[in-house]
């Protein structure tokens, strides 16, 4: 017996070593589970940035900014990679393999390919996509950028039609090659779907995956005609308020078929799916009703779409944007446009979020990151060119800003202005290090996904 206690002791400090030793992971928990996921900290944050007109080179541009705290550059920008012209940059996301960065323009409809591996202090940009619209059968509005194995799922907010709402998603191969387009389901095209509710309007905005259940979500907004407009103007024009989605749909992760058509009315945004095994469901926000909405799967095996808590007054249109997940599935950031508010919501108890903390980020906020141990998040502020505030406090309008969470509190870390370092508008956030082979390992054991014909 005192053998066993000497050999659990040793067992047990062995362990508390280990732990001492672990490295913080780095990455955001919006990533697909196909991906790589890094397990040493963030050495840089690649940010797709919109290109201003007056401040500096106009261009949309690839911004690498130094978030390694030992680093005499530490919080400062590293490389600036401007793609020519104005394209409204959005989003972006890696391959699956995490040595290109894809980054689309909203406007433009073009896709700029970076390579993030060679050199990732100093990324490349190797192929520019221009032919998106015509070679997708009229998707406009390249979205979310979303890995898949060996290829890039690509969804649309527009077409080139009406450049309304209804779209469709695109496959890439890595290589930037196109495969195929699925197109949303509609009241005259329900693509064997089932509606669940009154809606099946066609539109999108962004898709996320959950391989052990062999589901795909995608969720909806507006199309052209709307996010390309100023957004006062927008409000205040009843026909173009109209011209939002009221809807996600469940597919099937391997056939990409449509299965079930959710209403989920003002418009949901960014999809978030828990990660822990028995947890089947997803979040959402809706931007225009100012709702946190949980998809999730019934004892029955059927899923289903319930409002479960309001962000903030939604009298005041706070306008819910980018939210973010924590690992565990207890915590939830949502972010709010128009207040510039950021709070965190418990959903240890998913159906019944509660709020335990509100921060103001600054004068208007957008995007999202958290590292994967949480203790580090990120924001950035640009939503779209027409609908970004141009007046308040200098620092406050275009940023990023880095801070520390301890559980209780957001600490500052650094803040840097976009605009007084003549970069433009940050939008979407992407961390990166380096030596990504040596540190990255695959996130979750996952099937895989069927090839299907060109």
């Amino acid at each position: 017996m005192r053998l066993n206690s000497r050999i659990i002791q040793h067992c047990l400090a062995f362990a508390l070593g280990l732990l001492a030793l672990t490295p913080a992971y780095a990455d955001e928990t919006c990533i697909s589970p196909y991906m790589k996921r890094l397990t040493g900290p963030e050495d840089f944050m690649y940010i797709w940035t919109l290109g201003v007109m007056e401040v500096g080179d106009e261009q949309d541009k690839l911004v690498t900014v130094d978030l390694r705290p030992k680093s005499k550059t530490y919080g400062q920008m590293l490389a600036s990679l401007p793609v020519g012209g104005r394209n409204e940059a959005h989003h972006s996301g890696y391959s699956d393999d995490r040595r290109a960065l894809w980054a689309g323009g909203l406007d433009s409809s073009n896709i700029f390919i970076f390579d993030v591996y060679s050199d990732p202090a100093k990324p490349k940009l190797i192929h520019t996509i221009t032919d998106f619209v015509a070679a997708t059968g009229g998707i406009v509005g390249p979205h979310t950028f979303y890995a898949l194995p060996g290829r890039m799922l690509i969804t649309g907010l527009s077409n080139n039609q009406d450049h309304g709402g209804r779209t469709g998603m695109a496959e890439y191969t890595n290589e930037g090659e196109y495969i195929t387009t699925h197109w949303m389901p509609t009241d005259d095209n329900l693509q064997g779907a089932v509606k669940s509710g009154k809606m099946a309007d066609g539109y999108g905005y962004d898709v996320r995956a959950l391989p052990r259940l062999n589901v795909m979500l995608t969720s909806s907004f507006t199309g052209w005609n709307n996010y390309m407009m100023n957004l006062g103007q927008m409000m205040a024009d009843p026909q173009a308020m109209k011209h939002f989605g009221n809807t996600v749909v469940v597919w099937d992760l391997h056939t990409r078929k449509p299965l079930k058509i959710l209403d989920v009315p003002g418009a949901p945004l960014e999809i978030r799916c828990a990660w822990q095994e028995k947890h089947d469901y997803c979040f959402t926000t809706t931007a225009l009703t100012s709702q946190i909405w949980l998809i999730h799967r019934d004892a029955q095996g059927e899923w289903r779409s319930q409002a479960v808590a309001d962000i903030g007054d939604a009298k005041k249109i706070p306008l819910p944007v980018d939210i973010s997940i924590s690992a565990d599935d207890t915590r939830l950031w949502v972010n709010t446009f128009n207040d510039g508010m950021t709070r965190l919501f418990d959903i240890s108890d998913a159906f019944h979020p509660k709020v335990i903390y509100e921060k103001k980020i600054g004068e208007q906020v957008n995007m999202v990151s958290q590292s994967w141990d949480g203790q580090r998040v990120y924001f950035t502020s640009s939503l779209v060119s027409n609908w970004d505030k141009t007046e308040g406090p200098q620092g406050d309008l275009q940023y990023l800003k880095a801070f520390n969470w301890d559980g209780k509190t957001l600490k500052p870390a650094f803040a840097l202005n976009f605009i007084s370092a003549k970069l433009g508008r940050p939008h979407m956030m992407t961390l990166g290090a380096y030596s990504v082979g040596a540190q990255a390992r695959t996130a979750l054991p996952a099937p895989e996904v069927a090839t299907l014909n060109h």
